[in-house]
C-alpha cells in the first residue's frame, strides 16, 4: 500500500489579521499559527509514515522579510528527511519565482519543481511519477496542465498544479484548467492548490484541492488541513481530509426576531457562543457574530451599536473561557412590521435603514457630498482611511458612524425636557 499527504497553501509566516489589536487576543499565537499548522502537517507525514508529502503551490506567503521564514521551514525538512520522507513542492502565486530574492539550500530529499517547463520526479523505489511545475511569475493565466509530460508506464502519476481551475471566489485565475482537460492526461491522483477551500472535483481520479492548512482571516472559516491519500494493491485510492489548524475563524448567525430587547440578543448570542468550543475540539476561536431579524430590540440596537457590540465581546469572553475572540459584530436588525411606534427615533432610524438598502439613495448622498469632497486637502483623499464618497461600501460606513450619534442627541434631549 501506498500512503502519501498532500497539502498546500501553507503560506508560512503570514499573519492572522485583526485579533491583535482586541485586549485579551492570543496576539504571539496568532503570529505563530501558520508555523503550529505546519509543525502539525510534518508531525502527521511522521506518525502517518507517509512515504511522501506534496505541497502544491504557496509555501511561502512571499519575500520573507528575513532568513528566519527559511531556516523554520529548513528544519522542518530536516524532520522529514531523517524520517525518510521525501518532498516535493511547486512554486504558486505567492512564491513565483519571480517574487522571492531569498532562498536557502534544502535538505537533501526535497524536490522543488522548477518553473522553466513541466518536469516529471521519480520515485523509483516506491513506483510512483510526479510531474509539476512552478510559477516562474505571479500572474500564470495560461493553461499550465496542458504541457505536463505523458504518463509513466506502470507507475502511479500524480500531477501538481498550482490553479484556480474553472474560477473560484477570491481568487486569481491563475493557470485555468477544467475537470475533462485533467482527466485526459491519464494521472492516477491530481494535487491541486490555490483555492483555500477543501473540494473533491472528481473522484475517478482524484482531483482534489486540500485547501490551506491555517484560516488567516473570516473569509477562510471552518477546519483547515491535508488530505491523506491511501494507494490500495489493486490501484484504488482513497482520501481523507485531516485537519492541522491551531485557531479557527466562524461565523455566527443570530436571529433576533423573536427578542424583545438587547439583552434578549445578548442572551441568544451567548448561548450560541457557548457552545462553539465543543463544536471545534477546543480550538480557540474567532468568530464574527452578524445579528439579524425583524425585531423589537432593532430601536434599542441602533441608538448605541458600541454598547451592545461590547457586550457581545464580554459575552464572548464569558462563553468561552477564554477562546473565543470577536473579529467583528454586525448588527443588521429591522424595524418589525408594523413599526413599533412613529416617534422621532425610529423615524430617524427607518431613513438611515432606507438609505442604506437603497443604491441610488447612496449614489444621490456621494453627490451631495462631492462638493466637499473636492475642497478636502490632498491627504484626505488618499490612502487606506481616505474620504470616498463615490464608494458605496464607505458611504454606508458613514451612516452606521452617523446614525448613533444622532440618536443619542435625540435621546439626551429628549431626556433635558
Amino acid at each position: 500500500m501506498l500512503k502519501f499527504i498532500h497539502a498546500a497553501d501553507i503560506h508560512l509566516d503570514s499573519p492572522l489579521l485583526r485579533l491583535e489589536h482586541y485586549e485579551g487576543a492570543p496576539v504571539e499565537s496568532l503570529r505563530q499559527a501558520t508555523r503550529r499548522a505546519f509543525e502539525n502537517l510534518v508531525r502527521l507525514a511522521i506518525d502517518e509514515q507517509a512515504d511522501f508529502l506534496l505541497i502544491s503551490g504557496d509555501l511561502y506567503d512571499g519575500d520573507w522579510k528575513d532568513y528566519n521564514t527559511g531556516l523554520y521551514l529548513v528544519s522542518q525538512m530536516v524532520k522529514l528527511r531523517d524520517a525518510g520522507i521525501p518532498v516535493c513542492i511547486i512554486a504558486g502565486n505567492h512564491d513565483a519565482a519571480s517574487r522571492m530574492t531569498k532562498s536557502l539550500r534544502l535538505p537533501d530529499g526535497v524536490h522543488f519543481f522548477p518553473p522553466e517547463q513541466p518536469t516529471t520526479f521519480c520515485l523509483d523505489d516506491l513506483g510512483v511519477a510526479i510531474h509539476g511545475q512552478s510559477f516562474p511569475r505571479q500572474a500564470v493565466t495560461k493553461e499550465l496542465f496542458a504541457g505536463y509530460p505523458p504518463t509513466v508506464s506502470g507507475y502511479f502519476n500524480i500531477g501538481m498544479l498550482h490553479t484556480c481551475a474553472t474560477g473560484r471566489e477570491g481568487h486569481e485565475p491563475y493557470a485555468p484548467c477544467t475537470v475533462g482537460g485533467l482527466q485526459s492526461k491519464g494521472y492516477d491522483y491530481w494535487a491541486l492548490g490555490h483555492v483555500h477551500q477543501q473540494e473533491v472535483l472528481s473522484e475517478d481520479p482524484p482531483i482534489v484541492f486540500p485547501g490551506n492548512i491555517q484560516g488567516r482571516h473570516i473569509r477562510e472559516t471552518g477546519p483547515k488541513g491535508c488530505m491523506r491519500v491511501r494507494v490500495e494493491e489493486n490501484g484504488a485510492v482513497t482520501t481523507d481530509f485531516q485537519p492541522l489548524d491551531v485557531i479557527r475563524w466562524t461565523k455566527l448567525q443570530v436571529d433576533a426576531s423573536q427578542t424583545d430587547d438587547g439583552y434578549g440578543v445578548i442572551d441568544s448570542i451567548y448561548g450560541q457562543l457557548e457552545s462553539l468550543p465543543g463544536e471545534n475540539h477546543g480550538l480557540p476561536l474567532i468568530a464574527r457574530v452578524e445579528v439579524t431579524g425583524a425585531s423589537s430590540a432593532h430601536a434599542e440596537l441602533a441608538a448605541d451599536p458600541e454598547r451592545w457590540i461590547s457586550e457581545v465581546r464580554s459575552a464572548a469572553t464569558d462563553a468561552g473561557n477564554g477562546q473565543v475572540w470577536i473579529e467583528k459584530v454586525r448588527l443588521c436588525t429591522e424595524f418589525p412590521a408594523p413599526p413599533s411606534s412613529g416617534g422621532p427615533v425610529d423615524e430617524v432610524i427607518r431613513i438611515f435603514d432606507a438609505v442604506r438598502k437603497d443604491p441610488d439613495r447612496l449614489e444621490s448622498l456621494g453627490d451631495a457630498l462631492s462638493p466637499l469632497w473636492k475642497k478636502l486637502p490632498r491627504e484626505l483623499k488618499e490612502g487606506p482611511d481616505a474620504v470616498r464618497p463615490d464608494d458605496a461600501d464607505w458611504l454606508a460606513e458613514m451612516l452606521d458612524q452617523a446614525q448613533p450619534m444622532l440618536l443619542r442627541r435625540l435621546l439626551s434631549r429628549g431626556k433635558g425636557r
